[in-house]
This record gives C-alpha cells, sequence and structure tokens, in this order.
C-alpha cells in the first residue's frame, strides 16, 4: 500500500521549533471550514490567506493584501500548507528563520466552496464565500499560466454587496488584530493583549418599545436667539436604539429592525449604566471618505466600524422624559453616555445654544450637509413640527427611481436613473441623475431594480419616455441637485446613494418654509406664513402674501376698483378650492365692498381692491388668483376694457395659440385699434385693448362676439366662437364672452392656482414671439419685471372707442 504524504513535511523542514513559536507541523482533524488571514511584515510586507481544507490550512501569499475592488486582481502566490494550529498564531517569527518578522491576525472566519474544491484546486479555479470580520462575500483564486515551480495566482472580489470602489479599504482600512486588538508595532515590542470587550450586560428591564422619531422642518435660515440649540445635521441613517432584556435593537425612522445591519454597534451600549433606555441618534461610518453618506454605504457593505451619534433621550429605566424640555433630555443623556470611552463607537452629539447664523456658516464652511435647531423648550414629539428646524447648505432630496435611459457605452447597464416624487397620491416625474455612480453601484442598483412593462407616472415627456426602461417604484435614491427648473424638474443632479430606511410611498418633495412663524407683510398679518401652497414649487402662503406686495402697485392701477372674483386655496393647490365674489362675512376690512343688483334682482355686496394691502389681506384668506370684470365699480353699466380669450383646445402646441394673437391683433388693426397681449400662465393668450366708457354692455359684447364669429368662419380649421367641445377639437376657442356684464378675465400679474405658481403677465408683441410658453413667468420673475416699463400700463394711457365706423367695418367683414 502506498504511503500518503505527508503535507505538512515543507511546513517543518523550514522551521526550527526549538527557535521559532510557530507551532509544529501536523495534520488535525476537521475543525469546519475556518479561514485566516495574516499580515506577515517579512522581508516584504504581505497578507497569508488560509483555508482550512483536508485538515491542514491551504495557503497563499497576497503580495498587496486583498482588495474588494472586482477589477483589482492580487497576485496570490501559493505556499506550503500550514497547520491548523497555525490559524491562532499571532507574534515574531526570530531573523534569520524563515519568514522571519511580525505576524497579525488580521482576520479570521469561516467559507464555503463554490463547487467542487479538490477539482477546483486541480483546474486552477476556486471559488468561495468568505463570512469573516473584515473579508466577506463572494471572493476566487485563479491561477496563472506560469513556468517554474510557483504556483502564481489572483485573488479576486466576487461582484455583490460587499464590493468597494477604493481598491485598499480593507489593507488600509483595519490596522489592528481581530484578536488581541494590537498593531503590528505592538505586536512586534511584545505588548500585552489589549482587554477584550466585557460581555453585555445583563440588563434586568424590558426593551422599550419603538417610538417614531421626531422629524425637523426644512426652512430657509437658522432661527436666532437663545431659545434655540443647534447640532450638525449628521448624513447618515436615523436611529432609534432600544437597550433592555434581551439586548440592544436597533431601529430604523421607519421602525425597521436594523440591528443585523448596525451589527458592529451593538457593543457600544455595553457600558451605559442602566437597565433599558431609548435613544435617538444618527448612524455614521467611522471613516469618511468622498461624502459621509456614501461612506456609510460603503461601511455597511464591507462591514467597516460605525458610530453612534446620540442626541436625545426618549427613556430611561422605565421613566419616560419626552414630555420634558428638549434641554432637559439633553442634560440627562449627557449624564447617561458619560462612561463612555471617548472616540468610541459611542458618542454624543455637540450642540450650541444661540448664534445660529454662525453655527450655520460654520457647519457649511466644513463640508456639513446642514445643522438641525432645536427649541431648548420644546417637548419631544415624534412628527415633523417646528421646534426642530433643518437648514441645509446643499439641495438634497429622496426620490423615488421609476426607471433608467439607455446607456451607448459598452458595460453600462444605464445611462441614468429615471425620477419621481409622490404628489396629491401619485407619482410625477421629476428628471433623470447621471451622474455620482461608480461602475459597482450601477450593477448593484441593476440588480436591485424590478422591471415593469409600463411607466408609473403619468407625465414623462416623450423623449424620454420613447426610449426609457421602466422599473418597479420601490428604491429610493437621495440625489444632490443644484435646483428645480420652473417645471419642477431636477437641475444637475448626482447620486449619492440608496436610501434603504426609507418607504418609497412616502417619498415627497421637501421644500423649505421660509416662515414658520407668524409674519407681517406690508403692514397684514399672514399667519401660517409657512404653509406649502405650491408644493412642487415651493412656494408658500406667506411667498404668496410678499408677490402682492411686490406687484401690487401695478396691479391696483390696472386691476383695481374692479368687482373681483376671488379664487381662494386655503390649503394650497392640493386641496378644496372655490371662487368667492360677494362678502358673506369674515373678509378683511382691507378690501371694499360695492353693491350690485343681481339677475334675480338682489343686491349683494362686491368685493373691489384699492391698495395693494387689499391684494396682501386676500391673500392672507387663501386668495391666489384675482379675476376682474370690465368695468369699474364708479360705472359699472359701462365697459372700459374689451377682452379677446383665446383658448386651445387639449393638445394644440404653443405656436398655433401665438399665431392666433397676432391674426387677432391684426384683425383689430384693420379696424383700426390697437391692442395688446397678456399670457395667463395657464395655456392661453389675452388680446385686450382699454376703452373709452362710452358704450354699454350690449355693444361690447356683440362686437366681440361678431369678430370671433368672423375669424371663425375665416378659418374654420383653425378657429371655433362656441363652447362647444365637439366644436372645440383641434381648434382655439375665441372665447368673447368675457365682455358680459358680471363676467372676469384673469387680473394682469395674478398667481394661477397651478403646479410651478405661473403668474399672467402684460408682454408685448416682440417679447411673445419669442415666448416658449404661457407659463413660463413665475413669482421669483416679478422683481425684475417691476423693474421695466409695463406694456399694459402703457397701452392702458391709449384709450380708444368702439365708434360707428369701427362697427360698420366690422359688420363690412361679416358680411364678405
Amino acid at each position: 500500500m502506498a504511503k500518503t504524504p505527508d503535507r505538512l513535511a515543507a511546513y517543518n523542514a523550514k522551521r526550527d521549533f526549538a527557535l521559532t513559536e510557530e507551532p509544529k507541523g501536523q495534520v488535525g482533524a476537521a475543525q469546519g471550514r475556518k479561514f485566516v488571514v495574516q499580515k506577515h511584515a517579512a522581508t516584504r510586507l504581505h497578507y497569508d490567506f488560509r483555508l482550512e481544507w483536508g485538515g491542514v490550512l491551504l495557503s497563499w501569499a497576497v503580495t498587496k493584501g486583498p482588495s474588494p475592488d472586482p477589477s483589482e486582481k492580487r497576485l496570490a502566490v501559493r505556499t506550503e500548507d500550514h497547520p491548523l494550529d497555525y490559524g491562532t498564531f499571532e507574534g515574531t517569527i526570530p531573523k534569520g528563520q524563515y519568514g522571519g518578522g511580525t505576524v497579525m491576525l488580521w482576520d479570521n472566519g469561516t467559507w464555503a466552496p463554490v463547487g467542487d474544491v479538490d477539482d477546483g484546486l486541480k483546474k486552477g479555479k476556486l471559488k468561495f464565500t468568505l463570512q469573516g470580520q473584515r473579508m466577506q462575500g463572494g471572493w476566487a483564486l485563479v491561477r496563472m499560466r506560469t513556468k517554474g515551480k510557483r504556483e502564481n495566482w489572483l485573488l479576486i472580489k466576487e461582484r455583490d454587496d460587499y464590493v468597494d470602489e477604493d481598491p485598499d479599504a480593507l489593507t488600509e482600512g483595519y490596522a489592528v488584530s481581530v484578536t488581541t486588538g494590537r498593531k503590528m508595532d505592538e505586536i512586534a515590542a511584545g505588548a500585552k493583549a489589549r482587554k477584550p470587550p466585557k460581555p453585555a450586560p445583563d440588563r434586568s428591564r424590558k426593551r422599550p418599545a419603538f417610538v417614531k422619531p421626531q422629524l425637523a422642518t426644512l426652512v430657509d435660515s437658522a432661527p436666532t436667539g437663545d431659545e434655540w440649540q443647534h447640532e450638525t445635521k449628521f448624513d447618515g441613517y436615523r436611529c432609534i436604539a432600544s437597550l433592555g432584556k434581551g439586548g440592544v435593537r436597533l431601529f430604523t425612522r421607519s421602525g425597521n429592525d436594523w440591528t443585523d445591519k448596525f451589527q458592529p454597534l451593538v457593543s457600544a451600549f455595553d457600558p451605559l449604566p442602566c437597565n433599558s433606555a431609548l435613544i435617538d441618534g444618527e448612524v455614521m461610518a467611522a471613516r469618511i471618505s468622498g461624502s459621509a453618506f456614501s461612506s456609510l454605504q460603503r461601511a455597511l457593505k464591507s462591514g467597516d466600524p460605525l458610530v453612534f451619534f446620540a442626541f436625545d433621550l426618549l427613556e430611561l429605566d422605565g421613566e419616560n422624559f419626552r414630555k420634558e424640555p428638549q434641554d432637559a433630555r439633553r442634560a440627562r443623556l449627557a449624564k447617561l453616555l458619560s462612561g463612555a470611552p471617548s472616540g468610541g463607537p459611542l458618542r454624543l452629539s455637540e450642540h450650541v445654544v444661540g448664534h445660529g447664523a454662525e453655527v450655520f456658516a460654520q457647519a457649511c464652511k466644513s463640508g456639513a450637509e446642514g445643522i438641525i435647531s432645536k427649541r431648548i423648550d420644546a417637548p419631544y414629539r415624534g412628527t415633523r413640527n417646528k421646534s426642530w428646524l433643518k437648514v441645509k447648505c446643499t439641495r438634497r432630496q429622496e426620490f423615488v427611481i421609476i426607471g433608467t435611459s439607455p446607456s451607448d457605452k459598452a458595460g453600462r447597464p444605464f445611462a441614468s436613473l429615471l425620477l419621481a416624487s409622490r404628489e396629491g397620491g401619485a407619482l410625477r416625474y421629476k428628471g433623470r441623475v447621471g451622474t455620482g455612480f461608480s461602475q459597482s453601484d450601477m450593477e448593484s442598483l441593476a440588480a436591485a431594480m424590478t422591471a415593469r412593462k409600463t411607466p408609473p407616472v403619468k407625465d414623462a415627456p416623450d423623449d424620454i419616455a420613447r426610449t426609457a426602461s421602466w422599473v418597479r417604484p420601490d428604491l429610493v435614491a437621495e440625489v444632490e441637485f443644484t435646483e428645480f427648473t420652473d417645471d419642477g424638474i431636477v437641475r444637475h443632479g448626482s447620486f449619492l446613494g440608496l436610501r434603504e430606511d426609507k418607504d418609497a410611498e412616502e417619498v415627497q418633495i421637501e421644500l423649505p418654509q421660509e416662515d414658520v412663524m407668524e409674519t407681517e407683510v406690508d403692514g397684514i398679518r399672514i399667519s401660517s406664513a409657512d404653509r406649502q401652497v405650491f408644493p412642487d414649487a415651493g412656494c408658500t402662503k406667506g411667498d404668496v402674501a410678499r408677490h402682492y406686495a411686490r406687484v401690487g402697485e401695478r396691479m391696483i392701477a390696472l386691476a383695481g376698483h374692479r368687482p373681483l372674483s376671488l379664487f381662494r386655496c386655503p390649503s394650497g393647490i392640493d386641496g378644496q378650492c372655490f371662487f368667492q365674489k360677494h362678502d358673506s362675512g369674515g373678509m378683511p376690512d382691507a378690501l371694499s365692498r360695492v353693491q350690485i343688483a343681481e339677475s334675480d334682482g338682489d343686491e349683494a355686496d362686491y368685493l373691489y381692491a384699492t391698495r395693494p394691502q387689499s391684494l396682501v389681506a386676500a391673500a392672507q384668506m387663501g386668495t391666489l388668483e384675482y379675476h376682474i370684470w370690465g368695468a369699474r365699480t364708479d360705472r359699472l353699466d359701462r365697459p372700459d376694457r374689451l377682452v379677446f380669450d383665446l383658448d386651445p383646445d387639449e393638445g394644440l402646441d404653443w405656436d398655433r395659440v401665438k399665431a392666433a394673437a397676432f391674426e387677432t391683433r391684426d384683425i383689430l388693426a384693420e379696424l383700426g385699434l390697437k391692442s395688446g397681449a397678456i399670457v395667463t400662465g395657464g395655456k392661453g393668450v389675452h388680446v385686450w385693448l382699454p376703452l373709452r366708457r362710452t358704450r354699454g354692455w350690449e355693444t361690447i359684447k356683440l362686437f366681440s362676439k361678431t369678430l370671433a364669429h368672423v375669424m371663425a368662419a375665416q378659418h374654420p380649421d383653425r378657429y371655433t366662437a362656441t363652447m362647444s367641445k365637439a366644436k372645440r377639437k383641434n381648434r382655439i376657442f375665441i372665447d368673447w364672452l368675457r365682455n358680459e356684464r358680471g363676467s372676469t378675465a384673469i387680473a394682469p400679474y395674478s398667481l394661477r392656482a397651478r403646479p410651478g405658481a405661473p403668474v399672467a403677465v402684460p408682454v408685448t408683441w416682440a417679447e411673445l414671439e419669442k415666448l416658449e410658453g404661457a407659463n413660463r413667468f413665475t413669482m421669483s420673475d416679478m422683481a425684475a419685471r417691476m423693474k421695466s416699463q409695463c406694456p399694459a400700463m402703457a397701452l392702458q394711457g391709449d384709450l380708444q372707442t368702439l365708434s360707428d365706423g369701427v362697427i360698420d367695418a366690422l359688420q363690412d367683414m361679416a358680411d364678405r
């Protein structure tokens, strides 16, 4: 019978065990599938990678150490098999001995082969999965074709959740022994092993139940005064830590148990002298490389160290502190954490009382995301409220991923992600993000997305939807960007990472609220000034009031002293909205009243504005739009304004509308009448002209009706003069009905209650020619607009008369 070869003969022959403390080689009984990595400072620093198989440790010397980057293939030279006992060796091999130098136990754990091990060793391709303290996930050893006795292999990371784009993240990220906590120089000097961590305390009180965390309201600037304390806004994952009987549980902001994902932090709470506690805080990566958020993503994948920044104490040893003031809870937390090791994984967040502007400026200078400001006298409530405010240095939002755009580059699964947010219960398209991805990001995203056939949104632009690949809207992306366009689309976005702690169903646009308290605009008190009125545009009730204060003088000159129809949306455009023309009680005194006889003979109080404060006061009552009569209150029977509202059918393009406006202008010019244009903030244009008050309503109505029917008769394929939807198909309705007694038209410079907060604006004909839509003006354009001459104001001074000659000329047109 052939003698079984001694697998450790080479190992024993190389060593003098009288001089080295290395274990003497002997084949051992199987202990499971263990692996070990020993950092070895011999003639050249390298990492010895060893796998238990057949009673020995299969061994390779990895010259640069293992890399978590799949594109980084590390040379691994096959060396002699080592005894199983070598898996616990850490110390110094004497100089002059084989492998003389310092050895550190750098990693250990278990491994699981993929396929037959002996066959893989023979063919030169061995795949396996590691569950170590540092190396995790799929790996492969692949033999190179080389001459000579030396076997050169490559150690390669498989693509999975443990990939890191930093090729040296493992070797540079871990510098101490996994068993003794010593560094290489400490091992060489013979320093004693550091004390192992204490076992988890046996806490006797039941763990507190998860509570919803308090959330902060986004504002534009830090609050002033010593009633506020300010903290750095951490760029990580919100976490509620529950301590008590059975150990620690770590919950996300939505209540998901992420104890396993945050496993490195579990022992961090052991030093706390309590039987139970509920602590609010934020989980961050211990090492920041690039952005803090992307560093955390990498740390969670690789098992790198984490830090828990504690900032609130909700319960302690059965006592609930959520009703106590912020500063009292903070003092209790500081006392509880006073025994935690300085610089350890559990830390107390820093704060400053007062000096909000200075704290914010310093935070931005240091590269932080922003600050959180908290009222020191406020209790803790599990909602988003105004006792916690956040101010951001950069614009960042969470968006739902709804699809991808194709890439023309080889190896890239997509060019960009398509984004959406939830508004009014439905997803709305918010643009694309095509930068900020590493190759591993793109591959992991592609693997995580689930394809679907139909788009999750209804408003994706045709050119984007045509080539899009749609996915199930269940992933949330964190995106940094410069601004939203007027249409609410992300501009210059950069991908930061996935928000696994947030539910896609809850993702909405978070916009700054400038006025978190009651404010005053033009002498008018505005309550709930921070209430979002136009959610997609980020405009608040206070913004609406300031708009009407800004444009008020011009609006009064053009629309003042006219009966109004107010379009009110007290809860914003997504809430209930309604028209109001009568004073039914409760309207502000800044608005004036005039009695007008109704068609049934009864009189009612109508509202009208005489000064800018009238408009601001109506805004306080939730008014967004102002619609005006064509007559003033001093002579309601004599109109002084004539309007043609060019209202396009659905689907008609803007160029058709502009052409209709110019054609209306030209026909009026043939009659000797000079007209102006107002883009409505919607889809259409008002062609209008000012009148001398020489004619009554019947004449004005008949004139406008005749002109509309003339245009419809001349071009029946383009225009209609009737409201019938059937006859309006693919045509523009020339709405002459605005010129009846009691009818109204949108006032110049009025807001429109539509997404984007557009404004109805008078324009010159030259401007109209170049304009790209009727809704292109917003509140932000008005400051500059007020510095230039108003076309409507200029035209209003040129009063015109519907003389008998003008009326006869129009009749001649109709008779042709």
